[in-house]
């Protein structure tokens, strides 16, 4: 195979699918993972000059662990790692549920963690290699809701600079991209997201070609190893003191 190597976990769907199609675009041999979303990552790989599908349930840090091993096996020229799937599941700061936490916790921040380990130690490129962890702009912009999620985020975002200082070799690049609102989300309709995803500083929506744009950028290395980008429209840099999605539906101003 002439191509490089890309995986995108959760690529079957949402922003992880519209990174495969960017990546793939661009050249790249695409790994679409998914967990249950079988179908949708089959027909997205048809429609790709050079993919292939790997199930993998990240709920299981030694599955996501043996899933690197292998593809690290058979890839020869693996140059990055995109940990995108995620779960976003509500609670608050009133009262963390203690099931949802470990959901959240083990899918958005351990198994990424174990699978940019192992990817770093055993995976084969003829270039350099890069892990991406998509974050959130909740990072800088936290609030109370998907409490949770937002501490899983955190968590992830923790991983990037000692991966950087302590795993990656001299070839290597650990990186975050932090999202804002893009996509509808939880119980949003998708016209809620015409005012929701608007309450950011340039006040316009962030398009996924954004993200994806932003993944190519930082697969060629050609930042600092364990920088992150916010591709949020300015979002971060507010201070907002519930989500996007309840603001807009209580008429609260930007």
């Amino acid at each position: 195979m002439n191509r490089p190597a890309v995986l995108v976990t959760g690529g079957a769907t949402r922003i992880g699918a519209e990174t495969v199609r960017g990546f793939a675009g661009a050249g790249w041999h695409a790994v679409i993972h998914y967990n249950s979303s079988a179908r949708p990552a089959e027909e997205l790989a048809a429609t790709l000059p050079s993919a292939e599908t790997v199930q993998c349930d990240l709920s299981d840090s030694e599955a996501a662990a043996n899933m690197i091993d292998n593809l690290a096996g058979r890839l020869s020229d693996w140059r990055c790692l995109i940990n995108s799937a995620s779960v976003f599941l509500y609670d608050d700061a009133t009262e963390l549920d203690l099931a949802t936490n470990r959901a959240t916790m083990q899918v958005n921040a351990i198994s990424p963690a174990v699978m940019a380990q192992r990817y770093l130690s055993r995976a084969r490129s003829n270039g350099l290699r890069t892990v991406i962890n998509v974050t959130d702009m909740k990072l800088e912009n936290p609030n109370p809701d998907f409490f949770s999620y937002t501490m899983s985020k955190h968590a992830l975002a923790a991983t990037i600079a000692m991966l950087a200082q302590g795993a990656a070799g001299a070839d290597d690049r650990v990186y975050g991209i932090a999202p804002g609102a893009i996509l509808a989300s939880h119980d949003q309709e998708q016209e809620e997201t015409e005012v929701s995803h608007r309450l950011n500083l340039l006040q316009r929506k962030t398009d996924t070609g954004e993200i994806v744009d932003a993944a190519l950028f930082l697969a060629n290395g050609t930042l600092r190893s364990g920088s992150t980008l916010f591709i949020d429209s300015g979002q971060h840099l507010l201070s907002q003191d519930r989500d996007v999605i309840y603001l807009a539906r209580m008429g609260a101003p930007r």
